[in-house]
């Protein structure tokens, strides 16, 4: 990031929001908000003055409420730019208390950054291409799960939750502590597909990286606490890429992580401590472990605005809103709307090395239609016959491409087809009271013609047939 920064070709627009997406391939115009932060970029130095004296704490959403922030933060340390935001839900001066705080950030920033009348600023932009790579959340467990608790008990985290404590620069520094009490646990059970390859709880599909983080994470338990035992309740293992297996294997093997194939039926609190309960179906009995901590391996589920987003670029999505491709095996990074191409999880559940290489794979499109001067296009696309278009307009509400525009023709306004944006999905043409439109390849007379042909073949050879005879 701080490399992209530094790019003179690259512009990055943070804490900004698309707002409206209009144009076609090699000429979209894009609206974005780019919302008020109430700190003057060109004059913050990044020292972090104003954060030390703000006096409002509050959960990290970075932390996931694991550590705190303040009223004006930066996300993370690493964060580009190195300017901080104010959070104006949380703020005091926002919030109607500004005697509690005094305006404490102002006093504290000597460079005379802070700047709370700070509005949203709207900027438009033109692009040749667009490449969606909006990402994942997780799965609401806690709205589904009642019995996990629901999200009552602290120490039944997430194993994102579990990935924030491993990191040294996370809310604890590295250690791994019951979030209750800050002890360390000495049992720990880890629960795979909690939410996935469920159709009653509306994610039947499997996440894909589950099994591989979890005995990672198990790996990494048994190596910052060495007294610690690691449980994995699983349904079944999906180990199937390069090495993937003998790394589950070494987790079995030797490092003693101890895995058991059935789910979890209830999590309980029993004093400091929570009762797992659930079955070996390999046994063919019921388990119920004690358990100083329990990490569930939760699915992997779009964006919630996923859907908003794909009408306002006009591509696709399916019943999970996962946004789909053109075609799966010739064409996966590529929307149906041209210049609008795919990356990552917000296509489908993929870990690293997968959205790496979609990622660059959608890199590599985008430069191939930017290094041309002109566009390659199909055939078969739509054209109107000026001459008969009534001007009714009823195509460019029917196409889902927003392909179809208007034009003035001796004084009438007739449709106009944008030819780098049609699909040639001939809804238009079907739309047509005056059948004005026609696809280009699929004209009358060619479809005639087709139909005609075999016959004339025929009738061609029975005239050779009989002038043998």
């Amino acid at each position: 990031m701080v490399e992209s920064s530094k790019d003179k070709n690259i512009k990055i627009h943070t804490y900004s929001e698309v707002e409206q997406v209009k144009g076609y391939v090699g000429n979209f115009d894009v609206r974005i908000r780019k919302k008020a932060r109430s700190v003057d970029m060109s004059k913050c130095t990044g020292c972090g003055a104003c954060q030390d004296a703000c006096p409002k704490v509050v959960p990290s959403e970075w932390d996931l409420g694991l550590g705190t922030r303040k009223a004006i933060y930066t996300p993370f340390a690493q964060a580009v730019p190195n300017v901080p935001v104010i959070d104006r839900s949380t703020c005091l001066i926002f919030t109607r208390a500004k005697e509690k705080c005094g305006a404490a950030c102002v006093r504290a920033c000597a460079a005379k950054a802070i700047t709370h009348k700070q509005e949203d600023e709207i900027i438009n932009e033109k692009f040749g291409a667009i490449v969606v790579a909006t990402g994942y959340s997780l799965y609401p467990w806690e709205k589904h799960y009642g019995e996990y608790g629901g999200g009552r008990y602290r120490d039944v985290i997430t194993s994102l939750h579990f990935e924030r404590m491993l990191q040294a620069s996370g809310p604890t520094g590295g250690h791994i502590i019951r979030p209750s009490d800050g002890k360390e646990p000495k049992h720990v059970v880890f629960i795979q597909c909690v939410g996935s390859r469920d159709e009653s709880k509306g994610v039947p599909y499997c996440s894909g990286t589950c099994c591989m983080y979890t005995a990672k994470q198990a790996i990494l338990l048994r190596e910052h606490l060495h007294d610690a035992q690691a449980f994995v309740f699983y349904i079944d293992i999906r180990a199937t890429k390069k090495n993937y297996e003998q790394f589950v294997l070494r987790a079995q093997r030797d490092y003693g992580v101890i895995y058991t194939r059935g789910r979890v039926s209830r999590i309980y609190q029993h004093g400091d401590k929570l009762i797992v309960k659930g079955a070996d179906t390999l046994a063919a009995m019921p388990v119920e472990l004690e358990a100083d901590l329990v990490v569930l391996a939760t699915a992997m589920v779009p964006q919630p605005d996923a859907a908003d987003l794909a009408r306002m670029l006009a591509i696709p999505h399916d019943q999970f809103n996962l946004y789909t491709e053109a075609h799966p095996k010739l064409r996966p990074v590529e929307s149906v709307t041209r210049g609008i191409f795919l990356a990552g999880a917000c296509q489908s559940p993929m870990d690293i090395p997968e959205s790496v290489a979609m990622g660059s794979a959608a890199a590599a499109k985008v430069c191939g239609i930017l290094s041309h001067s002109e566009l390659t296009l199909e055939p078969t696309i739509a054209y109107v016959d000026t001459d008969r278009c009534s001007g009714c307009l009823a195509c460019t509400t029917a196409c889902p491409f927003e392909a179809i525009t208007t034009a003035s023709v001796d004084g009438r306004t007739v449709s106009s087809v944008i030819a780098s944006v049609c699909q040639g999905c001939g809804t238009c043409a079907a739309t047509c009271p005056a059948s004005a439109i026609t696809m280009k390849g699929f004209t009358n007379d060619q479809i005639y013609s087709q139909i005609e042909a075999p016959f004339k073949t025929l009738e061609k050879k029975e005239v050779a047939a009989r002038a043998q005879i």
